[in-house]
């Protein structure tokens, strides 16, 4: 496949576009400054670059393609300012209105969009679990974000679109997950606020599988909650991951705390929702870590 990727040089971006060149996809990413030398190996294959400036100034300039992967959005990882809050909604609606300008101005515009999207639009949650025919009920910022950020996607004019429901995605050594391991590692691990909010998780491994699989299944199309099937709350996240590193699960962070430390952005961590990923599931996709014991094994192993 020709494949166009927004977003390409970020945590998950750089992985997928590993995965794409090693199944022989051609892929372009588009990127605000190229880099000075490739990221990746030079003797294997490479991804072209351009920027937005250069793609949309003139968008039939690099041809067609079979797909735009749209994973572009600023980190939500800082001190939610009013700046910064602009910043989050602005980087994830004005990248997809862009690509909807792109397309219109294409002869032949690609056959699937993938657009990254969030699992807080769902609201918070017990202990009920959220599939894809549940309702939007955004309960802060975020989940205010996700609902512009789709409702931008849904005005690219293409025939079939994706909407990849993200959670907490775990790897090695990039994203959220060596900063959630690192209290366990100095032995301070424990469930934060009441520990009952739920932790949508997935391993990356999975994340780039189901990109791929949502690329090559016409079938798929609209929202898709990219989360692991083994729905958890924050306390039996904290107590696996405990177990796996052989550390304790005992020193629980109290709520109050964290809204001082870290003000609005601390919702990512005291509230949260169940999910499943019911259409991939309907759809025959397999996981390679569907269980939390076995992606925190691989994610914590050296």
């Amino acid at each position: 496949m020709r494949l166009l990727l927004c977003g390409g040089t970020g945590f998950i971006g750089k992985a997928l576009t590993l995965a794409l060149l090693s199944r022989g996809d051609e892929v372009w990413i588009v990127t605000r400054k190229k880099p000075l030398k490739p990221p990746f190996d030079p003797a294997l294959p490479h991804p072209q670059y351009v920027t937005w400036a250069e793609w949309l100034s003139n968008p039939i300039l690099l041809g067609e393609f079979d797909g735009i992967i749209n994973l572009t959005g600023e980190s939500i990882n800082q001190r939610w300012t009013a700046k910064a809050k602009e910043r989050i909604q602005s980087s994830r609606t004005k990248a997809a209105d862009s690509i909807a300008e792109a397309v219109r101005a294409m002869d032949k515009p690609p056959g699937v969009v993938i657009n990254a999207s969030g699992i807080s639009l769902y609201g918070h949650s017990g202990e009920r679990i959220f599939d894809e025919n549940s309702p939007a009920r955004p309960a802060d910022f975020l989940g205010e974000t996700v609902v512009k950020w789709e409702a931008a996607a849904d005005r690219i004019p293409v025939g079939r679109l994706v909407k990849l429901r993200i959670g907490l995605v775990c790897a090695r050594e990039d994203g959220a997950f060596p900063l959630i391991a690192l209290p366990y590692k100095m032995f301070m691990g424990g469930r934060i606020g009441n520990g009952k909010q739920g932790l949508p998780w997935i391993h990356l491994q999975d994340m780039v599988a189901l990109i791929l699989f949502c690329l090559d299944t016409p079938s798929i199309s609209g929202p898709v909650n990219s989360v692991a099937p083994e729905p958890v709350s924050n306390d039996e996240f904290g107590r696996m991951l405990g177990r796996v590193m052989k550390r304790p699960h005992w020193f629980p962070v109290p709520s109050f705390l964290l809204r001082t430390a870290l003000g609005e952005m601390s919702t990512l961590v005291v509230t949260g929702q169940k999910a499943m990923p019911l259409k991939l599931i309907e759809h025959g996709f397999r996981f390679a870590f569907p269980k939390l014991e076995e992606a925190l094994i691989d994610v914590s192993s050296k």
